[in-house]
């Protein structure tokens, strides 16, 4: 026997569930005695429907949008460790060359120049702990 309480419309309802068998339920309301028939409503799928609105996508979204003071800055790509740094401020570096290397996801990767320019700052040592967005290095454009 299982016992429910119902607020319906401000009237308070103590419900008393006797069995249930074949879409029968034997139930007992405020101490009148039911049979009350289920009416079990057919799926044809199991999983839900999920109804949303359509993302709006700014028109520029794929277009890569510079630093208002001129400067390039090299942000990390995943949460990791940085282990090395192989440049240092005044550095001029080319595209392809080597700026860090740092640990994340159980593997080392090198962090390569993606264009031409001059180091201006460093914000990170070997050994500290960065987060996906972090900026790493600022570099001038060349």
């Amino acid at each position: 026997m299982k016992k429910f309480k119902f607020t319906i419309r401000g009237n308070d309802y103590e419900v008393e569930m006797y069995s249930l068998e074949d879409g029968i339920a034997k139930l007992e309301v405020n101490g009148t005695r039911y049979k009350v028939e289920l009416h079990k409503e057919e799926r044809t799928t199991k999983t839900p429907v999920l109804v949303r609105p359509p993302v709006a996508t700014p028109k520029d979204a794929h277009v890569i949008k510079k630093s208002a003071e001129g400067l390039f800055k090299i942000k990390a790509p995943l949460p990791g460790n940085i282990l090395q740094v192989f440049v240092k401020p005044g550095d001029e570096v080319a595209k392809g060359d080597k700026l860090l290397m740092y640990e994340a996801m159980k593997m080392e990767n090198t962090l390569l120049s993606e264009k031409d320019g001059k180091i201006i700052s460093i914000k990170v040592n070997g050994g500290d702990s960065v987060i996906q967005e972090d900026v790493l290095i600022e570099m001038e454009l060349s």
